[in-house]
């Protein structure tokens, strides 16, 4: 068994198109730092999984290894049948999402943590993810008294998202940014994505630019790509809230029409106005602003 990660990605495209001024390509530099770890084709570590492909479809061998390197190969001697083989790496230290029912080949699964509700937000809130996962699911049929070669290739399952602002000299005390609208759930046999009834918040990091722009990112697993609804405009959102230095929240929620595919890295470009609310530079980003937000979106009238 030769496996090999094969990382797919338009990190180094979306980098070197978005951010191009003088004072943007620093903070290219730092977002580049920041998912060097992510956007990487260097395995940690791996889970491998043989499963029956009759009857009950259960695991027959299992393996897990530490391999820190791109590639590695597997000398196996395997009963005589046909399996389909699963592949996960870079499980074992990711903290927020976790592989789950691995004892059978049609419910193996990587799933994101619930979250906790806090900040005052009526939605759970989920931290970002921790490492870049890859995954691959292989046919194959060991045959009798026959020295075979099977070949499995790695690809990743989840992506990232980077808001870079110009603050303008806007005064605040706090910020927080975070992004919505992703899968929670991925199976790994079929490949299909499983999204919430009601979409988490992923926590965005703070990613220090060394110069005044500010950025966030968060690692999550990718949005939809077509919408639900004839009606629906928006595939994923990025939320912002900003205490300026009156105390006063602004939030500005922007709306995204282009899906979020594993692998791909998104930049969304945008500067702060005089009340704190973010305005994007790309026209295809709606954006919606509330003034003196509270949490749980009540209000406190005056007496």
């Amino acid at each position: 068994m030769e496996y090999q990660l094969r990382l797919v990605t338009n990190m180094t495209t979306e980098l070197e198109t978005q951010l191009t001024t003088i004072t943007e390509t620093r903070v290219a530099g730092a977002l580049r730092t920041h998912l060097e770890n992510i956007f990487s084709d260097h395995a940690h570590d791996i889970d491998l999984n043989f499963y029956d492909t009759e009857g009950a479809l259960n695991s027959l061998y299992h393996k897990s290894d530490i391999i820190d390197a791109s590639q590695t190969s597997y000398t196996l001697t395997l009963p005589m049948r046909k399996y389909m083989h699963l592949a996960v790496a870079n499980i074992a230290d990711n903290n927020v999402v976790d592989l789950k029912d691995e004892q059978h080949s049609n419910t193996s699964m990587l799933l994101q943590e619930e979250g906790n509700v806090s900040d005052g937000f009526p939605v759970r809130i989920v931290d970002s993810h921790t490492t870049g996962l890859f995954t691959a699911r292989q046919s194959m049929e060991v045959l009798s008294d026959v020295s075979q070669t099977f070949n499995v290739r790695l690809f990743m399952a989840n992506s990232a998202v980077a808001l870079v602002l110009n603050p303008k000299g806007h005064q605040y005390t706090d910020m927080k940014v975070y992004g919505t609208g992703f899968a929670h759930q991925f199976n790994i046999k079929d490949s299909v994505y499983i999204y919430p009834t009601e979409s988490p918040l992923i926590k965005a990091n703070k990613v220090e630019t060394g110069n005044d722009y500010l950025c966030y990112c968060s690692v999550n697993f990718p949005s939809r790509d077509v919408r639900t609804r004839a009606d629906e405009e928006t595939l994923w959102q990025i939320k912002v809230y900003l205490t300026n230095a009156d105390g006063k929240v602004t939030e500005s929620v922007l709306d995204i029409k282009e899906a979020l595919k594993a692998g791909d890295l998104k930049i969304i470009k945008g500067e702060f106005d005089d009340d704190g609310a973010v305005r994007p530079y790309d026209s295809t980003v709606g954006v919606s602003i509330t003034l003196d937000w509270n949490n749980g979106g009540s209000y406190d009238p005056e007496l």
